[in-house]
């Protein structure tokens, strides 16, 4: 069935032209960047009276080779990025749903699953994402990145095996828990964490749950994962502690299709995202934003965990 060229037809593609422009470069400022310039040059074309029998196709091809270009240009920030580098966090919180692009995320593109994406060069990363999250055929992917249709089936088979050198295979991660069953288990843990019930605490930790903090340098942070149960249990109870005593509060939220929370001073401000990797009914990873950096997307930023300036 061919495609209609209608603009409200169009404006219907902003969903997934922000989950593939967010699945590639990890932030969401850069993301909702490249979809507005994809669809300022499809405006253009309708004006200077190019027609665009496919525009979903053309958004598609515009919105990953821009990606691809951020991509080159950002790899050597990431390379000197300080501690652990985690993408911006999609926010959509259970009072006040965001934008319909960042609602409608794919669930894939978890914190996980973009981190894991860092080891692929930007084009491996573009012709596995299109594949694997978003189901496009080989032709497609081929028209979309500039590629043979060989050349694709290659370049993916040779990003699944770097993926799986990072320790994860796509076929084997265990599947994220249902909505109602994540929420449910997240309401749990942080109760337990703000009481301080380590026992509690534990029985929802995977025996190998690992703790991913982002304060790019910027914010309190631990700069490597931490793995131990035990001490991931610590460090969420002493953290939780010391925000309180500082008038924090916490607000449930959906982040990147997985339960997690928002963080805010006593002005309301934005502080810490962090999300929950929730699987066979445990918590197997969490991942934690408090680079202000990484937060102005979603309101105003708390300086409450930012680390003072050096002399």
């Amino acid at each position: 069935m061919p495609e209609s060229t209608g603009v409200r037809d169009e404006a219907g593609y902003r969903p997934l032209m922000f989950s593939i422009a967010y699945g590639m470069t990890g932030s969401v400022g850069d993301a909702e960047d490249i979809v507005q310039d994809a669809f300022l040059g499809l405006t253009r074309a309708h004006q200077a009276g190019t027609a665009i029998a496919a525009p979903k196709a053309y958004l598609t091809t515009a919105v990953t080779r821009l990606g691809i270009n951020h991509l080159s240009s950002a790899r050597v920030r990431r390379e000197t990025y300080v501690g652990s580098w985690l993408p911006e966090p999609v926010v959509v919180t259970t009072d006040r749903p965001g934008p319909a692009e960042h609602a409608e995320l794919a669930d894939s593109l978890s914190m996980a699953f973009l981190v894991l994406l860092e080891a692929l060069s930007p084009v491996e990363r573009a012709v596995f994402m299109l594949r694997e999250v978003f189901g496009y055929a080989y032709p497609d992917v081929a028209r979309t990145t500039g590629k043979t249709e060989a050349n694709c089936r290659q370049i993916f088979a040779r990003a699944r095996k770097r993926i799986a050198a990072g320790g994860q295979d796509a076929d084997s991660a265990p599947p994220p828990a249902r909505r109602a069953e994540g929420e449910e288990l997240a309401r749990r843990f942080f109760e337990a964490a703000e009481g301080g019930d380590m026992d509690a605490l534990l029985g929802m930790l995977a025996p190998d749950v690992v703790f991913h903090g982002d304060g790019g340098g910027k914010a309190r942070a631990n700069r490597n994962p931490v793995t131990d149960p035990q001490r991931v249990g610590r460090l969420l109870v002493g953290g939780i502690r010391r925000v309180r005593g500082l008038g924090a509060a916490r607000r449930p939220a959906w982040v990147n299709g997985r339960p997690g929370a928002v963080t805010y001073d006593s002005e309301g401000r934005v502080a810490s995202v962090i999300e929950l990797d929730i699987a066979d009914g445990v918590i197997r990873a969490l991942h934690s934003v408090s680079n202000p950096d990484k937060l102005g997307h979603l309101g105003p930023v708390s300086d409450m965990a930012r680390l003072p300036e050096r002399g």
